[in-house]
């Protein structure tokens, strides 16, 4: 039987097709099967795949100035940024698996499934996912790429110790070397994340030689060259920055790399000092580096900080704050002269006003900033006190001289110093237009820096800027600034221009202004002191000021010397201070390492000057505190029952209890014994007794923390007194038969009378409707108003709908926003009440005869 060709050919073509089938398994099969699958499904979501990892990988924000991150952290808001792209991912490896299931991309294809739900930040499926693969997939790699994806997702969700787990079993396993390079930087960032640099630069090295150019290897070298300078590797920081620019990075980061190497860098000589130098100048010239003078300048202090040449690094510090925008390197740049201040040069004032632009400049999250928000903290309050020593003892000593003679040298000083202000300015200009053509350098920041000059003045510049941002805060730099509404400037300035061609007026007396300059020296006579009561003011805040600066030196600066010059100054001005006895026991402790035969001369003053201190008994028995420690701890023990007597109105128990208490000694916790004593007082005894007792404590305890309590305590009482006092004279009917209004009573001023209303009026038809209830407002005063429910037949449902009221609507708008007062009132009281305005006096009538009598 003959069969043509183009029949034999469709009949080939058909075996192939059927042979090709899902269920087949078949050499032919498997081809076309491996071949569509990889050449369709996957190889399209792999490239998409790559695509979702640029996107996250630019999400990165380096900043060379810290260590820069390995990898992006993952996160639900970014993710939205792609969400179609990860879908489209799953998408198309889904259907490539449906597809061709026995093909040997199945398992490649799970694996780009459960990262883009790694990337999508749907961790729980991605972990589902990975996990799927290394149960079912035959190929040891492709569960090894799994098991390393999976590490990434448990430290997204920082699950540290499953991913721990996960990389130590992987350790143990035969890896091909994309999965052990994946393996180490997997690891290296999630110990990036625990903030253990040791072991992420160690995982960082051993990746080196895997890396591949597309791992981009320049960042990564500049990472490991961070890490190795952080811990002080300076010899291995200084190649791995070498090897980054030898792998021609970005080029931030190879101008970065190039500048650490200048902080890593050996000096052995001083021809090294002078070729770093030297760069460092070619640097500043090079155009290219244009927006990174800031941070060459503050890289340039560094090294000579290191030089040990602090007015060279402070200078260049100061031209770093200048010099750009990034706010980073102008609030380190402050940070450093403020350090250099504080800690080589001891100048905390001005020291302080560095911190301060420190602070206004770096972001919260830079390195240390709670520790560097501290110190700040600690300046500010030296400033203060040293300030204050320093001005009330100049305002003593000018209060010796009469009014007249110290008006005559004042006058005279404040001549002298305008005379000399004068001068230099003039100085100055001509210096200036004499030098415009001799400093013609950008980038040369010394060339007239002097101190005389405002901009070369490194401390008036921080000061400056500081009260500056002090006052206005940070404002945009436009015309106008100071103004809000800026359109109605723009118009004032035009309107003038428009009349210019007709006739200008004469200006009226009241236009015509004249200026005077501010009698400074008035202003300061003003302030010293002249009565004696004035000078003790002053006194007093010299002699705190003294206290807490020993204090401060003491406890905060780790200055045992100045501090004991302090505390020493303290008493030789101030014999008797109430500070002595704390001052002489700290100089005690100071003095016990050194010298301890002037140790026991401050132990002698205190314990024959104040035998029954604290600290003398601190210096006698050092278990002291300790001790009275466990005592308080028995009394607050014994306190808690005494008070449950006390709630439950069982008062000889609760007086019995205290005794108890109080028998342990007097420690930090007998105030609060004695005042719920006090209490007790209250309800056992007359109130006179009460208000004595209250008064004792008060001053007894002039500082105690229950001090306001008391005092609120003893107003409130006095306060009762006087309105039961007044209430004798307006008598309310105590026959409470019969029917009785609901009043509310609020602040006219809270503007709520609608709503008020509306909410009682939905009340009375929710729940009262049978009984017909009407709604009034009417003025009760100046200040308030009421409103009235009209009206509930007897005592029994007055009172329940008041309690309802109380539990169900009082809690809700309008009531729960604002103060009111709310009661039942017979219909004849009610018109007595509103005829004297006695608010007070029925409130205290209501308690007594319908509150205490329904409980």
């Amino acid at each position: 039987m003959y069969i043509s060709p183009v029949r034999l050919l469709l009949f080939v073509l058909l075996g192939i097709l059927m042979s090709c089938s899902v269920e087949q398994n078949s050499f032919t099969s498997n081809i076309f099967h491996n071949t569509t699958a990889h050449f369709n499904g996957y190889y399209y979501a792999r490239e998409k795949t790559k695509e979702v990892e640029k996107i996250i990988f630019k999400s990165l924000d380096d900043d060379p100035n810290q260590i820069l991150r390995l990898f992006p952290k993952l996160d639900t808001i970014l993710a939205k940024t792609y969400s179609k792209d990860t879908e489209e991912i799953i998408k198309m490896a889904s259907i490539s698996i449906q597809r061709h299931p026995n093909s040997k991309w199945v398992d490649d294809n799970y694996v780009l499934v459960g990262k883009a739900r790694l990337y999508a930040s749907d961790f729980q499926n991605a972990i589902q996912t990975f996990k799927y693969v290394n149960t079912k997939s035959p190929d040891a790699n492709t569960r090894h790429a799994a098991l390393v994806q999976l590490l990434r997702t448990f430290t997204e969700q920082n699950d540290y110790d499953r991913a721990e787990e996960t990389f130590r079993f992987l350790e143990k396993e035969k890896l091909n070397k994309v999965n052990r390079k994946d393996l180490y930087l997997e690891k290296a960032y999630y110990y990036q994340v625990r903030n253990d640099y040791d072991n992420m630069v160690r995982n960082l090295a051993r990746a080196d030689s895997l890396l591949q150019h597309n791992d981009q290897k320049g960042r990564i070298y500049f990472l490991i060259g961070q890490i190795y300078q952080k811990l002080g590797f300076n010899a291995e920081a200084f190649n791995y920055y070498h090897k980054c620019v030898a792998a021609h990075p970005d080029y931030e980061i190879d101008f970065y790399a190039r500048l650490n190497m200048a902080q890593v860098a050996r000096l052995d000589d001083k021809k090294d000092i002078k070729r770093l130098r030297d760069q460092f100048g070619k640097m500043l010239t090079d155009t290219k580096n244009i927006e990174f003078v800031d941070k060459i300048h503050y890289e340039l202090g560094e090294f000579e900080r290191k030089q040990g040449n602090l007015k060279q690094a402070i200078s260049n510090y100061t031209a770093a704050a200048h010099a750009g925008t990034n706010k980073r390197i102008q609030g380190s740049a402050y940070l450093r002269i403020g350090q250099l201040e504080f800690d080589s040069l001891k100048k905390y004032s001005l020291a302080k006003l560095y911190y301060d632009s420190a602070i206004a400049a770096l972001p919260k999250d830079f390195e240390n900033y709670d520790a560097i928000k501290q110190r700040q903290e600690i300046l500010g309050e030296f400033a203060k006190y040293t300030e204050a020593i320093t001005w009330n003892d100049s305002l003593l000593a000018l209060s010796e001289f009469d009014s007249l003679t110290l008006r005559g040298h004042l006058d005279s000083l404040m001549a002298s110093r305008k005379s000399v202000e004068t001068i230099k300015k003039k100085k100055k200009r001509s210096n200036n237009s004499s030098g415009d053509n001799q400093n013609s350098s950008f980038f040369n920041t010394q060339s007239t820096a002097t101190s005389d000059w405002y901009f070369g003045n490194p401390s008036a510049i921080a000061l400056g800027e500081s009260e500056f941002k002090r006052i206005w805060s940070d404002i945009p730099l436009e015309d106008n600034w100071r103004r809000s509404n800026k359109t109605s400037v723009i118009n004032d300035m035009v309107t003038p221009v428009a009349q210019a061609d007709g006739p200008k007026a004469a200006p009226t007396t009241t236009e015509i202004k004249t200026t005077e300059a501010p009698d400074e020296v008035g202003k300061l006579i003003s302030q010293i002191p002249r009565t004696a009561e004035q000078k003790a003011a002053a006194l007093v805040k010299i002699e705190e000021g003294y206290f807490m600066l020993g204090d401060l030196y003491y406890f905060q600066l780790d200055e045992k010397e100045n501090a004991s010059e302090s505390y020493t100054k303290l008493l030789q001005r101030f014999p008797g201070s109430d500070y002595e006895p704390e001052v002489l026991y700290k100089l005690y402790l100071i003095s016990r390492d050194k010298d301890l035969a002037k140790a026991e001369q401050y132990a002698t003053l205190l314990k024959t000057n104040y035998p029954q201190s604290t600290f003398t008994r601190i210096l006698i028995n050092p278990d002291y505190l300790r001790e009275t420690s466990v005592a308080a701890e028995k009394q607050k023990l014994i306190y808690k029952e005494a008070y449950t007597y006390y709630q439950a109105n069982n008062l000889r128990p609760a007086q019995e209890k205290i005794k108890l208490a109080m028998q342990e000694g007097n420690t930090a916790f007998t105030p609060q014994l004695e005042l719920l004593r006090i209490l007790i007082t209250g309800k056992t005894e007359d109130v006179t007794r009460y208000q004595y007792e209250l008064s004792e404590y008060i001053k007894k305890y002039p500082d105690g923390n229950l001090k306001p309590y008391a005092e609120q305590l003893l107003a409130s009482s006095k306060t009762l007194v006087e309105k039961l006092e007044r209430a004798k004279g307006i008598q309310f009917n105590n026959s409470m038969e019969g029917a009785h209004n609901f009043v509310i009573v609020y602040n006219t001023n809270d503007k709520i009378t609608n709503p008020v209303s509306t909410a009682l009026e939905k009340y009375n038809t929710s729940q009262w409707k049978d009984l017909k209830l009407n709604t009034s407002n009417i003025i009760f005063n100046e200040e308030k108003t009421i409103t009235v429910v009209i009206e509930l037949p007897n005592r029994e449902t007055a009172l329940s709908y008041f309690d309802k009221f109380l539990a169900q609507i009082a809690t809700t708008k309008p009531f729960s926003n604002y103060k009111f007062y709310s009661f039942v009132i017979t219909k004849d009281n009610f018109q007595l009440f509103y005829r004297t305005k006695a608010l007070d006096e029925y409130l205290t009538f209501f308690d007594q005869n319908y509150q205490k009598q329904n409980q």
